[in-house]
């Protein structure tokens, strides 16, 4: 009886012992917060091998031709233009999109961004087309080349209100007092503001714009699985294997007569054959300044673009936070942002003076790109813009690939977008997503961001009529998701986020403060230094 006894307290003694050498589980941990994202397997300073770098440039220059074909195929018909002038109109272009965004990847933020023509210009631009002065000229060519005249003085004075906003440090100062709650919409909407660039213009011809973007889903995120390879091609490489597909398939049919009793709208979707650029585009041709004469200016259509430039503003510097964060870039300090925003200046500058009929901004496909390749290599797109250039002097080889359809580059915009908006989404690590002060700023400016401008496309214009100028530049503004977002967000985060110590570690303020000057974080002068020591000239605040 004692011997069992003293069994059974051997064998209890023995639980004990191993239940005290067993560790207890541990509970999940959250994810560690990242100011630079991991993963990237090129940074801005380390680019890859020359044969790879040369093909993901030309990646992102066929991702460039999306706005560089649309933008002047909406405008140059109607301002009585043909498919000779729409063909030099991308053409010119595209060469100041290639010199921009060189000039952008020197001396601007230095990030790898694209530059190419804003969609935000487009209502002023189409209130000049539509302008009553011009209705009573007859001859088609006489008209286009008076309305791209007052095109280009508008967009002057609106450039230089861009630059003088960046150079001399205006809009430093503002995104100085940038939160990354703040920052969240600024990105966010840089993408999904975009939205009806994308299925929309997708289903315009959706048996071809839907099957390219079940292509470019299933090689970007499920081919990697069947087909193994040393190095990552699948992902690195879906844009093109994605359009060849789509573009191949559009082709046929188009040659099995498949579109030919359509309606002529579905044929300019759909058809290979109908962009009218390969028969119209010159061999060689070198775009050159005020081609088409020399600009004319009226006060009102300038206010108009004016605020056309502001919105370029809030959609660059949304886009240059999400191309820092797949370039795995620490967040941009305010006076590199506002350099770079003068640069974008620049770049509409010289759209005004080669007539290119629209603005410019930092392309958002472009930046949802470096996400996709895990590339954000600064040479990359130094060579895209060489590209650009070349495809541009050479009208007939870049009139080629302008005549992808632009359902299938839709196609493309709906991931690239979504990895933008993304982006924007990941700064809210760095805030306290349980406060409902948080809760309030995002909701509330998230909901105004889709809502207000859904009411001024939909109604506004067509309630006032009196002021036109007045009308466009309540509408531009307003009609961008991008801006208002981000000023609803800016608004309540100085004035809510600001009262005290909790409030401001709330919105991520605290830990942003070393990243608000750029002396202040040490990896700076890594990133966003200018070349040939001109720091030293030109010192970032």
């Amino acid at each position: 009886m004692s011997n069992e006894n003293n069994a059974d307290g051997a064998g209890d003694g023995g639980n004990k012992k191993q239940q005290k050498n067993e560790k207890p589980p541990q509970e999940p941990q959250p994810h560690p917060v990242k100011d630079q994202l991991p993963g990237v397997q090129y940074c801005i300073n380390s680019p890859p091998p020359w044969p790879e770098a040369f093909i993901l440039a030309f990646q992102h220059y066929i991702l460039t031709l999306g706005m560089t074909v649309l933008i002047p195929s909406m405008i140059v018909p109607q301002m009585g233009g043909g498919d000779a002038e729409k063909a030099k109109v991308i053409q010119s272009l595209l060469f100041v999109s290639g010199l921009s965004t060189f000039l952008q990847s020197l001396f601007g933020t230095r990030l790898p961004t694209v530059v190419v023509g804003s969609y935000s210009y487009i209502i002023p631009t189409m209130s000049i087309v539509q302008a009553s002065r011009y209705s009573s000229l007859t001859d088609p060519y006489d008209r286009f080349t008076q309305t791209i005249r007052a095109i280009q003085g508008a967009l002057i004075i609106s450039a230089c209100f861009q630059m003088v906003m960046g150079f001399l440090g205006f809009w430093r100062n503002v995104v100085r007092f940038l939160s990354p709650l703040s920052v969240v919409p600024y990105a966010t909407f840089a993408g999904l503001g975009l939205y009806h660039l994308g299925f929309p213009m997708l289903a315009n011809c959706v048996e071809v714009g839907l099957p390219a973007l079940i292509v470019m889903v299933f090689i970007s995120q499920y081919l990697n699985r069947y087909i193994k390879t040393k190095k990552p091609v699948c992902d690195r490489f879906a844009v093109l294997f994605s359009i060849a597909i789509a573009w191949l398939f559009a082709q046929l049919l188009t040659s099995s007569t498949a579109y030919d009793h359509k309606p002529e709208i579905t044929q300019k979707s759909c058809r290979t054959d109908r962009a009218g650029l390969m028969s119209a585009a010159p061999w060689v041709y070198f775009p050159y300044p005020f081609q088409w004469g020399s600009p004319t200016f009226n006060s009102g259509e300038a206010f108009a673009m004016i605020a056309a430039s502001f919105v370029s503003l809030f959609e660059s510097t949304g886009a240059f936070y999400a191309a820092a964060r797949y370039g795995s870039a620490t967040p941009v300090p305010p006076s590199v942002i506002s350099r770079g925003t003068g640069w974008v200046g620049v770049a509409s500058l010289l759209n005004a003076m080669f007539g290119s009929v629209t603005g410019s901004t930092v392309s958002v496909e472009n930046a949802g790109l470096l996400a996709l390749t895990r590339v954000g290599s600064r040479r990359v797109i130094q060579i895209s813009a060489g590209f650009m250039i070349i495809f541009s002097v050479f009208g007939k080889f870049g009139a080629f690939f302008a005549s992808i359809p632009l359902p299938i580059i839709a196609a493309l915009y709906c991931v690239f977008f979504g990895y933008v908006s993304s982006a924007g989404l990941g700064f809210l690590q760095f805030c306290n997503l349980n406060s409902f002060r948080t809760k309030f700023v995002l909701g509330f400016s998230f909901f105004l961001g889709i809502s207000v401008p859904q009411y001024f496309i939909e109604y506004y214009q067509l309630k006032h009529h009196d002021a036109r100028w007045f009308t466009d530049f309540m509408t531009v503004i307003f009609s961008s998701h991008t801006t208002v977002a981000a000023l609803v967000a800016f608004i309540l985060d100085i004035t809510l986020s600001r009262e005290d110590d909790k409030a401001s570690n709330d919105s991520g303020l605290k830990w942003w403060e070393k990243f608000s000057m750029y002396t202040t974080d040490v990896r700076s002068n890594e990133f966003y230094a200018l070349p040939c020591r001109l720091n030293e000239l030109f010192p970032a605040l």
